[in-house]
């Protein structure tokens, strides 16, 4: 058992973060977000992702933007997949969950400070950021749960 996750049922974070689940809860706002070994354990916004919709924002180039960096044999109808990134194909077969989610809301608590993929839903931004963005996410908490969602389908063929 994943350490954290023990943490958790010995704490009884699990009991909360399932009832919070069931219920529409208010998102985490992006500096709440509590990342533990780098992952966040807990749905950002209590309600499931919809893994259609983390599709079209995967591959929406002014949003997630992910073929940018990543290849997804399951996108190959689309154009210009990235080698920046590792490929995606099985990424649900070597990660869990709460490590995607960590990864997507901001990389650089998953991988470090070197990484150069952004923090998709972190204010960690950097310092020469657009004075209309400052305080802004690039992606609002549901649609990091809905690309989470679709990342969980890719498994190995």
């Amino acid at each position: 058992m994943h350490q954290a996750f023990a943490r958790m049922l010995t704490s009884g974070t699990l009991a909360a973060s399932l009832c919070v689940a069931g219920a529409q809860a208010e998102p985490v706002p992006p500096d709440a977000v509590v990342f533990e070994d780098g992952m966040v354990l807990a749905s950002l916004t209590g309600v499931a992702g919809n893994p259609e919709e983390g599709a079209k924002t995967f591959v929406d180039r002014r949003l997630g933007n992910c073929l940018a960096c990543h290849v997804n044999e399951a996108m190959s109808d689309h154009l210009f997949h990235g080698e920046v990134g590792p490929p995606l194909d099985g990424v649900a077969d070597r990660w869990e969950e709460a490590e995607i989610r960590g990864i997507v809301a901001d990389s650089k608590e998953f991988f470090g400070e070197e990484t150069v993929m952004p923090g998709f839903y972190s204010l960690n931004v950097g310092t020469d950021v657009r004075k209309d963005l400052v305080g802004k996410t690039i992606l609002t908490a549901q649609q990091v749960e809905d690309i989470v969602a679709y990342l969980l389908t890719l498994k190995e063929q």
